[in-house]
């Protein structure tokens, strides 16, 4: 049983649906923020900068960020893997980050990600902290 405490609008299950299916091979994020979700075609260091460093994600300021990413691996072969990115940070109360986590938990289930990742500090959302990430489903 998971802790819903957000339901996913219709709107941003579209989204997600097309983002899943898009053409395009350049890096990009769909990013949820204060409610309001936008494609935004985006470096890592830009999604970085995007992160509150300890402002609790939860119902009215949650900021989840499914990405889009051109990876190429050590054998050449380049794939687009979709990542759901999720800081946790440090300093919120246990009551805030388990809304955090029911809220994730239901995104990550109607968008069917497989790929989640955890980071407890904006600044380690870097490239290589990201292929290390993938580094684990080759």
């Amino acid at each position: 049983i998971s802790l819903v405490v957000c339901e996913v609008e219709e709107s941003l299950r579209e989204k997600l649906k097309k983002f899943r299916f898009r053409k395009e091979t350049n890096n990009a994020a769909i990013l949820s923020k204060y409610c309001k979700n936008c494609i935004l075609d985006i470096s890592l260091d830009d999604l970085r900068n995007e992160l509150p460093e300890r402002q609790p994600r939860y119902p009215k300021s949650l900021t989840y960020i499914v990405y889009s990413y051109k990876y190429t691996h050590a054998d050449g072969r380049v794939s687009y893997p979709l990542c759901f990115i999720f800081s946790s940070p440090m300093g919120c109360k246990p009551e805030q980050q388990m809304m955090y986590a029911g809220s994730k938990n239901r995104l990550v289930q109607i968008a069917e990600l497989t790929k989640i990742f955890e980071t407890r500090n904006a600044d380690d959302l870097t490239e290589e902290w990201l292929k290390n990430q993938l580094a684990f489903f080759r």
